[in-house]
C-alpha cells in the first residue's frame, strides 16, 4: 500500500512538478517535502491540506489514497504550423484536435527518428491523405 508521500510525489509527478515548485506553492520547504516523499515522514493535516490545495488533489486521498483520484489535465500545445494549416483549411478546433491526435498516434509514435518541425504543406498532407483514407473507408 502507498504511503502518503509516495501518492504525494505520483499526483506531483503526474503534473510535471519539481519538488522545489509543489514546495514553493504549498508554502513548505524542499527538503521536508523530500522527507516526506522518500523517507515517509509524517506531515500534519495543516501542511497535507496546503500540498492537497496546490496539487488539486483531495487530502483524504493523498492521506488514505481512498475518494477520488485527481484529475490531471495536461496542456495540450498545437504547433504554430498546425495552427496556420487549419486557418487555411477552414477547420474546426475539433478537426484541429483529430489532426494532432492523428499526428501524434500514427507518425509520431511510429518513427524511429527525432520528431522535426512539422511544416504547414505537411499539415495539409496530413490532412487530405486522412480525408482521402476516411473517404475511401465509409464513402
Amino acid at each position: 500500500m502507498a504511503t502518503v508521500g509516495e501518492r504525494i510525489k505520483q499526483v506531483r509527478e503526474a503534473r510535471d512538478w519539481t519538488q522545489e515548485k509543489l514546495a514553493d506553492q504549498s508554502g513548505i520547504s524542499k527538503s521536508f517535502l523530500s522527507e516526506v516523499e522518500n523517507k515517509g515522514k509524517n506531515i500534519g493535516l495543516e501542511l497535507l491540506l496546503s500540498i492537497a490545495q496546490a496539487l488539486g488533489a483531495s487530502v483524504q486521498y493523498l492521506a488514505t489514497g481512498e475518494g477520488e483520484e485527481p484529475i490531471v489535465r495536461k496542456p495540450i500545445l498545437i504547433p504554430v504550423e498546425l495552427s496556420r494549416a487549419a486557418e487555411e483549411l477552414h477547420l474546426t478546433h475539433k478537426e484541429t484536435m483529430d489532426l494532432l491526435e492523428a499526428y501524434n498516434s500514427v507518425v509520431a509514435r511510429r518513427s524511429t527518428r527525432l520528431k522535426g518541425i512539422v511544416s504547414v504543406e505537411e499539415w495539409k498532407d496530413l490532412h487530405k491523405a486522412l480525408k482521402n483514407v476516411l473517404k475511401k473507408t465509409y464513402g
